[in-house]
């Protein structure tokens, strides 16, 4: 067996440090009896700090929805598949075309680089690059962001969506941001990639979500579990539901799995 699971809405509270002191217990037991647990998040590199320890033995998580595969241990990359930034502004101009007023980021392996509207609501590093894209985005793109100041979050959405059409896979993991990562990119793919590593099959995978980018990841586990507070088209897609983000529902459900 291998647990596969989202992080922000899923494993722990949205913008969490670190998972409950539950959580982590849980984690580790499965950790112990040689279950490996893998990440599977949106979120990037710069954010996970605080979960890498728990990763276990394997060592091995998926950042930035796919986009990157991750050796925790040797604190490097094992696959990146990013936008280059050629192709990654040609998809802005499409954007920026069918939605004005849209701003736009891109997350690369070393940081993030905002545009000059772009409002983050997260924590910027101090001395990431502010500027017009086409002149700071500088290395493939894990991850295009797109907001919009003023559009209701389901008109934005499926306006940029429209826009990027076949050329990339947009998908999005909270209200009124579109995440947009290379065509063919998402956290099956690479969670597909990690598995046939590991030599494990996709009927002994159990995954967990919450969003819509965790759909394809659903999909393809032999398991899957939607969280009991997650997106209704989420709880559509899985074969199971989880106790709720707030009530440890992921690590309730492995403690239940481990005692059988």
């Amino acid at each position: 067996m291998l647990i596969a699971t989202d992080l922000d809405g899923t494993l722990v509270p949205a913008d969490s440090s670190e998972p409950s002191p539950f959580t982590a217990s849980v984690l580790e037991r499965a950790d112990r009896a040689d279950i490996p647990l893998v990440f599977v998040t949106a979120r990037p590199l710069r954010w996970m700090d605080g979960f890498w320890p728990l990763v276990g033995e394997h060592g091995l998580a998926i950042v930035s929805n796919g986009a990157v595969v991750y050796d925790v241990h040797a604190g490097s990359a094992i696959s990146v598949r990013g936008i280059e930034p050629a192709a990654g502004l040609s998809v802005i101009s499409a954007i920026a075309a069918s939605v004005p007023g849209a701003a736009f980021a891109v997350e690369c392996i070393d940081g993030i680089r905002l545009d000059p509207r772009f409002v983050e609501r997260h924590h910027v590093p101090e001395g990431s690059p502010r500027g017009e894209l086409d002149e700071i985005w500088d290395l493939p793109a894990l991850k295009v962001l797109v907001r919009h100041p003023s559009m209701g979050p389901d008109d934005f959405r499926d306006a940029v969506v429209a826009a990027v059409g076949e050329t990339a896979t947009a998908t999005w993991s909270e209200s009124g941001l579109v995440e947009i990562s290379a065509a063919g990119v998402d956290k099956a793919t690479a969670l597909v990639e990690l598995c046939a590593r590991l030599g494990v099959a996709a009927d002994d995978v159990v995954a967990f979500g919450d969003m819509p980018n965790d759909i394809p990841m659903l999909a393809w586990a032999g398991t899957s579990y939607a969280m009991a507070d997650a997106h209704p088209s989420v709880l559509e897609a899985a074969d199971h539901v989880a106790p709720p983000c707030g009530d440890d529902g992921v690590a309730r459900v492995i403690e239940a799995l481990l005692d059988r």
